[in-house]
């Protein structure tokens, strides 16, 4: 929502997000728990929904839009049009409760997401997008393959290791394993991780994140499931990175074949991409990338969205005392005021 609710800003708008308070976004932070909670914990979100709900009723906000299921059986006390967002997969177990409450607007992040839902009454599908000025052009001239996310059979990360060695590459990977994980990190990634070229960063963020992608000649994401998204997929097209990716998930949908990456269905055939990245065009890659997943498109289709739930609302734009212009969204239990 961080991405979100500067894009808006940057059209005009005046977001409030409803987050924890060590989070770092533009708008108006309001927030009841100083940090997150981990692992997730239902009471403690209800709470934090409550609080946000609680601000919403007694503000002058033009639209809510939410994140979380948690937050749907809260709309109707609360009498403003709402969006929300699914980000999670397997989307379609929700479809009762997301039907319950037709009244609101509901984005899919993926056409994928949303062919694997057709229950849920998507409104819209609207991808990620990022600042794209934070990520500077990268040279890949370090040589090697980056992974990055969790160390997970449904992430690929021992297939990742094993092309990335077979093409005679070394290989970075950046990530951790969940507690549900442990098992398989064991099993197949602790004997990988001793093996010569291959280098476990630990988890990365920030400009660490970008430094590896940037470095990298290109990004391995083997994909196992249908995962709704992967930010991590444009965050290395930003920086002229090119992706190497099974098609699962959304994955076709974000890479330009031969312009941002390469889809490719065996182990054999991203052994083969790896081999030959060094011809790929890296300025290519990162204009389109830039042209496709900036925060300012995503925040476009977002105001285009709320515009529509608005109107449909029937009811007119409201505007605090004394507020001249600008509309106010609320974002995170979040909304357009």
């Amino acid at each position: 929502m961080a991405e979100l609710a500067r894009g808006l800003i940057e059209l005009g708008h005046r977001p409030t997000v409803f987050a924890t308070g060590d989070s770092r976004c533009e708008g108006l932070l309001r927030w009841t728990m100083p940090r997150p909670v981990w692992p997730l914990d239902t009471l403690t979100e209800l709470r934090h929904v409550a609080f946000a709900w609680t601000e919403i009723a007694a503000g002058a906000f033009d639209v809510v839009h939410v994140n979380h299921p948690l937050a749907l059986p809260f709309c109707r006390l609360v009498r403003r049009p709402t969006v929300a967002t699914v980000h999670h997969d397997r989307a379609d177990t929700f479809a009762v409760h997301y039907a319950s409450y037709p009244e609101n607007a509901y984005v899919a992040i993926s056409e994928r997401q949303r062919e694997l839902a057709p229950r849920v009454p998507f409104e819209a599908t609207i991808h990620h997008g990022l600042a794209v000025d934070r990520y500077p052009a990268g040279s890949g001239d370090e040589g090697y393959c980056a992974y990055l996310g969790r160390l997970a059979k449904e992430k690929g990360t021992d297939i990742a290791i094993d092309a990335a060695r077979r093409a005679g590459a070394p290989i970075r990977l950046g990530g951790a394993a969940h507690a549900h994980e442990r098992e398989f990190f064991e099993r197949e990634i602790v004997p990988r991780l001793a093996l010569p070229g291959v280098e476990w960063l630990g988890e990365v963020g920030g400009a660490r994140k970008i430094a590896l992608l940037r470095g990298a000649s290109c990004l391995l994401f083997p994909i196992q499931w249908e995962e709704p998204f992967g930010l991590v997929m444009i965050e290395a097209m930003l920086v002229g990175t090119p992706v190497v990716a099974f098609p699962g998930g959304s994955v076709v949908e974000v890479i330009d074949e031969g312009i941002t990456g390469y889809v490719v269905r065996s182990v054999d055939e991203m052994v083969g991409r790896i081999q030959a990245i060094a011809a790929f065009d890296r300025r290519r890659c990162r204009a389109r990338a830039r042209e496709r997943w900036s925060s300012s498109r995503m925040a476009r289709e977002h105001v285009d969205l709320y515009r529509r739930v608005i109107a449909a609302h029937g009811r007119p734009r409201a505007r605090g005392a004394g507020e001249a212009g600008g509309d106010r969204v609320h974002t995170g239990a979040a909304t357009e005021r």
